[in-house]
């Protein structure tokens, strides 16, 4: 995926550089930005059918049933709690292990704490946050979160890589 990014990073700066002209005209300048802007969208939306396809592959692989809303999120609510439903401005305490879609895990509850938030607030990523809705408290659900729900192109700068899919599996313990 690194390869693939840094090629379209390539591509990019050459249309940057092609224009030998000290003054560039106006007209090709225009039609050179629109060139650019294609290239750009073609580049994006190629990058979002890699992954979308590599969470079918990862659900196929496991078995997974999982249900994707209009925004990308793929969700399972595996096991049911008998809580009240989480809304906008409740205080959501969630058990949580996060993994890349390589199984690889970044980050758990289990090694540091729960994670408490205000929903519908920021401060968690869109993806969770959309997640978190679902549920009652005391569901336990899985949720597979494309990049550009989570952490985007750069990824959190710690753990998380670059347009990483996020797989997190949590359990919502109480709402406040």
């Amino acid at each position: 995926m690194r390869f693939l990014i840094y090629i379209i990073s390539i591509i990019t700066i050459s249309f940057f550089s092609c224009n030998n002209s000290h003054e560039p005209n106006r007209v090709e300048s225009k039609h050179q930005k629109n060139n650019i802007k294609d290239e750009l969208i073609k580049s994006n939306a190629f990058l979002a059918k890699v992954e979308k396809q590599n969470i079918r592959d990862f659900i196929n692989r496991y078995g997974y049933q999982m249900t994707e809303t209009g925004s990308g999120l793929y969700y399972d609510i595996y096991e049911k709690g008998s809580g009240r439903k989480a809304e906008k401005d409740l205080t959501a305490e969630i058990a949580f292990i996060v993994r890349l879609l390589t199984g690889e895990p970044v980050y758990s509850s289990e090694t540091g704490s729960n994670r408490t938030f205000l929903i519908g607030k920021g401060g968690v990523e869109s993806g969770l946050e959309e997640g978190i809705l679902l549920l009652h408290e005391g569901d336990k659900a899985r949720f597979i979160i494309p990049s550009h729900l989570a952490f985007g192109l750069i990824g959190d700068l710690n753990k998380i890589p670059e347009k990483a899919t996020l797989v997190y599996d949590i359990e919502l313990i109480k709402l406040k």
